[in-house]
């Protein structure tokens, strides 16, 4: 049975001519010789990867990222004989590792159990605390949602501890006047 057109090598009548030899000195010369390069090889690059994936669009998409790796490493890359070898290393690479991805999401997917149905939502609560500064919503999030110390929340937003005691307050008295609510002064 013969290949599908897509999975067919370049003819010479398709095959775009380009020189065979990578080596640019200049800037506009290796961008060039990139551009040659990308021209010649990638539709081969995004074949192999598809007859690893069998997916199309993704093939596509992973060969993109081996020639933006290409790109980054162009300076080295581009001294080597075939560099069109180093880029179908990395592609192949990418789509393996991809594959092993998708592997292990099906298998998590098949085994977790699923997601506890999650409590009603206070939507005043909820318009509120959107009115807040984002700072002090973390805040508030961090202490009273989540249940963590001060000392934690002051870690991580880089507070110190009475400043954050001072916030998390200020926070607790914004939220309590735009629920119309009495606030208490404690905060743990």
């Amino acid at each position: 049975m013969p290949l599908p057109l897509a999975l067919r090598p370049a003819t010479l009548e398709t095959a775009p001519q380009t020189p065979r030899t990578w080596r640019g000195t200049a800037v506009k010369d290796q961008d060039s010789d990139f551009a040659s390069l990308y021209a010649a090889e990638f539709t081969a690059v995004s074949r192999t990867v598809f007859l690893i994936l069998h997916d199309r669009q993704r093939a596509e998409d992973i060969t993109q990222d081996a020639f933006i790796q290409l790109y980054s490493h162009w300076g080295r890359v581009s001294r080597y004989d075939r560099p069109g070898a180093w880029v179908r290393r990395v592609a192949i690479r990418l789509a393996v590792r991809h594959q092993n991805r998708e592997r292990i999401r099906a298998v998590i997917e098949r085994t977790a159990e699923p997601p506890a149905v999650p409590q009603p939502a206070d939507v005043d609560l909820l318009r509120s605390m959107r009115q807040l500064p984002p700072a002090y919503r973390a805040a508030l999030v961090l202490h009273y949602y989540e249940d963590w110390p001060v000392a934690e929340v002051a870690s991580v937003l880089g507070w110190t501890v009475p400043a954050t005691k001072v916030k998390l307050l200020r926070a607790r008295r914004r939220l309590g006047g735009l629920l119309q609510e009495e606030v208490g002064e404690d905060v743990g």
